[in-house]
């Protein structure tokens, strides 16, 4: 049985405790969980093997079956996220700002946890980790919410963090963790309407569940992870390394909101980039081009791979080995498109020019804006975070990838000598 409230109860009492550990003890008891997920590595990987065939048998595939995966690799990464998480500097009591006011009384803004994290997400069973590391090093107490297709893969991962915790004895607090089943839409909408009892909520997925979360929570929300990102390429771009950032974007990991979804090209360079961008893709995605685009995409020998784009193409998250084409007039028009259609995610020029980049990145309104690289950088670990909780795409609170700082807020402590108003 899915209580909310009880379960929100024991997750207070354990940030209560959490509060009065010291970044030493949080480090140790980080320790000890990322030592028995190594030790229970076969048993993690048994279990998603279990979630894997569950999901074939189903129908699943392709880039979502990939983002299931676990395998002796994503484990290493998960163990290295959290070893990167305890290296990390804590946030918390950190000294903001401060300063003596006219009437003698010593003020000072300094970091605390939020309190109790909710995160509900599909798929991606190194959230698990990331989502409890994250929010443990920063002080808080988290409620994780996977989906039912990595109902085992979770589950296994949970089993380790709470012996790592009870393997740690004092310096581990069990408690500041739970997990929910995965299985029942009704414990979704509990979370949502856990007012009063949860103090941030985040969604990590496709479209349709941040949509449904912002929609019906009654919780404050911070909306993570759908990613519209857009890759221009400018009159004066080295075409090699325009057609390599946009292999780099679409193909390495198509199911991810990092992935490239549109490709911007200036009229100018038509001719010369899309033969190059065709010959680097090789058949190994379908490309939705408009009108312009399809001509010379056809003329070149990629017809079997190109389509005409129709107007929901343009502003679409594919998550998937296809590539919308749009033919632009220049750095203005490029910019207007992307502002229209895209979700405030991550946004790249290719350019030799130094003023069109510096007025791409100001005027691109998205979290992460880049110059000459790819969007796929847009993440926690390459940002140096080790983890993160999500790509917030929003603008209040956080905005980009979510490290140990955006789990915590400010508060004012304020000391005098008996100073009254």
């Amino acid at each position: 049985m899915f209580d909310i409230n009880c379960i929100c109860a024991d997750l207070r009492q354990g940030a209560s405790v959490l509060a009065f550990q010291n970044t030493g003890q949080k480090n140790r008891a980080l320790s000890r969980v990322a030592d028995q997920i190594d030790r229970r590595r076969r048993a993690i990987l048994d279990a998603n093997r279990g979630d894997m065939e569950r999901a074939r048998d189903s129908g699943m595939g392709g880039p979502l079956l990939d983002r299931l995966e676990l395998n002796d690799a994503r484990i290493e990464a998960i163990i290295e996220s959290v070893r990167i998480v305890i290296a990390a500097h804590d946030p918390v009591g950190e000294i903001v700002s401060g300063c003596t006011l006219p009437n003698g009384l010593e003020l000072r803004q300094v970091r605390v946890p939020l309190g109790i994290a909710a995160i509900i997400y599909e798929s991606r069973p190194q959230v698990t980790v990331d989502a409890f590391a994250l929010a443990y090093k920063s002080g808080n107490a988290i409620l994780l919410r996977g989906s039912a297709a990595a109902i085992d893969s979770n589950g296994a991962l949970s089993d380790a963090i709470r012996a790592g915790l009870e393997a740690a004895g004092p310096d581990g607090v069990p408690g500041a963790f739970a997990l929910a089943g995965g299985g029942e839409r009704a414990e979704v909408d509990a979370i949502l309407g856990a007012r009063g009892l949860i103090d941030v909520l985040l969604p990590r997925g496709g479209a349709a569940l941040i949509r449904y979360v912002a929609e019906n929570a009654r919780v404050p929300v911070i909306e993570t992870g759908s990613g519209v990102c857009h890759l221009f390429v400018d009159e004066s771009a080295c075409l090699e390394h325009a057609a390599a950032i946009a292999e780099n974007g679409k193909l390495q990991r198509p199911g991810v909101c990092n992935a490239l979804e549109t490709l911007l090209v200036h009229r100018g360079r038509l001719d010369d980039f899309l033969p190059l961008l065709a010959r680097v893709f090789a058949g190994r995605a379908e490309f939705r081009a408009d009108e312009e685009a399809y001509r010379v995409l056809c003329s070149c020998g990629a017809a079997p791979f190109t389509v005409r784009a129709g107007d929901a193409d343009f502003g679409a998250e594919f998550l998937d080995t296809i590539l919308a084409v749009k033919t632009v007039s220049g750095l203005d028009e490029a910019i207007s498109f992307i502002n229209r259609h895209n979700t405030g995610h991550s946004e790249a020029i290719v350019t030799r020019n130094l003023e069109n980049a510096r007025r791409f990145q100001r005027m691109v309104d998205a979290a992460c804006v880049y110059v000459n690289a790819s969007t796929r950088f847009t993440d926690g670990g390459e940002f140096g975070f080790g983890a993160e909780l999500g790509i917030s795409t929003q603008k209040l609170h956080a905005r980009g990838p979510m490290g140990l700082e955006a789990l915590t807020t400010t508060k004012y402590l304020i000391e005098g000598e008996g100073q009254i108003r």
